[in-house]
């Protein structure tokens, strides 16, 4: 199996689960939430932060534009609504400098060609794709022609669009991320022995980006032999924001990263052996050699 190295850390099978708090749009156009939001991550023990970064007028659909919306910051239209959230040179500066001041990678998924050149000036360890675009050629390539490792979310996506996706990137630096893109997914729809297949059908790490409510599925994706694990965070699963609900709050995500480290350190490397702390009880509990 391969491996990809995103930033000073190598992802892979046989590697520490890379551990992901997705924050997305849930600063809610806020750069304080969002500095609240790296610290949560940074004191629970995730290795890197994720953004989204769209260029409103490119990705808002013509007809969605001037509908009507009620927003904390009173009724604006779709378009003026996902301007007020989306952060710009400023603030990911911003980002930038705490990131690094916390000591914590950070990343985004770029939903338009625009927003990857723009964000490619901040150096970023990767980029992520969005499940949405998995289907998007164009800013598959334009993704690949910045050179950065890429993770692909395959929500809502059929193996035949995967395996057109795959083409198109190539599998070089390449880590794919097993999701279902319903917030939040039912259990019964994780379906994920879906890891297993994606890694023996291309060869690439493979990782779990969760959008249920709790926390036993990612943890288990782990055991499932996810190399990476993204889950939503959030400061409050009440406030305002369409991917709040199917987020993780502060408390929960230090949870998450421990359970996954024991589930990490309890998997041990599949050699039967005999250990130290079992010798006492042969000696008490076993009558014959």
């Amino acid at each position: 199996m391969s491996e990809v190295k995103l930033g000073d850390r190598v992802v892979g099978d046989g590697h520490p689960t890379y551990i992901i708090g997705e924050i997305g749009i849930n600063h809610n156009g806020d750069i304080e939430t969002a500095k609240q939001l790296i610290d949560a991550a940074v004191a629970a023990g995730c290795d890197a932060v994720k953004f989204q970064k769209r260029t409103p007028d490119l990705c808002v659909p013509a007809d969605m534009k001037d509908v009507q919306r009620e927003t904390p910051w009173g009724i604006m239209s779709y378009l003026d609504y996902r301007k007020r959230v989306e952060f710009g040179r400023a603030e990911y500066k911003v980002i930038d400098d705490y990131c690094r001041d916390r000591d914590i990678a950070w990343f985004v998924s770029c939903w338009d060609s625009a927003s990857v050149d723009f964000m490619n000036e901040f150096n970023p360890i990767c980029f992520k794709i969005a499940s949405a675009c998995l289907t998007d050629d164009e800013l598959l390539k334009s993704h690949r022609r910045v050179s950065r490792p890429i993770l692909l979310s395959t929500g809502m996506s059929t193996l035949a669009q995967i395996d057109h996706a795959v083409e198109v990137l190539g599998k070089d630096n390449l880590i794919l991320m097993h999701c279902t893109s319903s917030y939040p997914a039912d259990l019964d729809q994780l379906n994920l022995r879906v890891i297993d297949t994606l890694k023996r059908r291309y060869g690439t790490p493979v990782g779990y980006s969760g959008h249920e409510v709790g926390l036993v599925p990612s943890v288990v994706s782990v055991a499932m032999g996810a190399c990476a694990v993204e889950r939503h965070i959030t400061l409050d699963r009440a406030m305002w924001g369409s991917d709040q609900s199917a987020s993780v709050e502060s408390h929960g995500l230090v949870r998450l990263v421990r359970d996954i480290r024991a589930a990490e350190c309890s998997m041990g490397d599949g050699e039967k052996r005999v250990y130290e702390g079992e010798l006492l009880m042969i000696k008490r509990l076993r009558r014959h050699a």
